[in-house]
């Protein structure tokens, strides 16, 4: 909790030290307006490991000090390697997801994470797994065929655009689950997994809310 705290104290020291207004932040780090940056400082966003990295090198620190961790300010230091991956507005079933061209973005992930997995990021579209992913956040996908029960995924039906739901495994079947309880679950049999045909492809590890 203690770093958590001194994660969002320190951006706010470094930006006032470097002299830069809450909106030039935001433009700087790619959220749309200053309320974003001023609910990080207050400790109202969880931050995730690339956002952080990403606050560490336009603020000219290492993620380590920004935390608190470590007070070295070597601007050197600061340049983590991160993997670009695309953000995409659709997903189809059938078509490789590096010859989609509807690429919204881009997002950040570690180098780290990128050895274990081909990623891609989505932009959510509609509530149906409000209140935990909301409209036009984006979720970051590790493509995958398969999934366990309670995984939150990617799946393709009909061959139409991706859907993201929880999966839930049965032995005659499955069901896509929205987190929406104003939408019911989608429940398919075997055959109807192959004759459709149904296909997971990928399972979301992490969640990128978008203001």
């Amino acid at each position: 909790m203690d770093d958590i705290l001194s994660l969002y104290k320190n951006i706010k020291a470094k930006r006032q030290e470097l002299g830069l207004s809450q909106e030039e932040l935001a433009k700087k780090v790619g959220y749309r307006d200053r309320t974003s940056i001023a609910k990080i400082e207050t400790g109202k966003v969880d931050l995730s490991q690339s956002k952080i990295i990403e606050f560490a090198n336009i603020l000219g620190v290492t993620p380590s000090c920004l935390m608190g961790w470590d007070e070295t300010t070597d601007k050197q230091k600061t340049k983590v390697k991160a993997v670009k991956i695309p953000v995409l507005g659709r997903v189809a079933a059938g078509v490789p997801i590096e010859m989609i061209e509807d690429v919204l973005d881009y997002e950040e992930i570690t180098e780290d994470m990128a050895k274990h997995g081909e990623y891609f990021a989505l932009k959510i579209q509609g509530d149906s797994m409000t209140p935990r992913i909301c409209n036009n956040d984006v979720v970051i996908v590790r493509q995958q065929d398969d999934a366990d029960n309670g995984d939150i995924v990617i799946a393709a039906i009909n061959g139409d655009d991706a859907v993201c739901k929880r999966l839930q495994k049965y032995n005659d079947g499955i069901a896509l689950i929205s987190l929406n309880p104003l939408y019911d679950p989608i429940y398919l049999k075997k055959d109807e997994i192959d004759g459709k045909p149904v296909r997971i492809i990928g399972k979301v590890v992490e969640l990128r809310g978008k203001f």
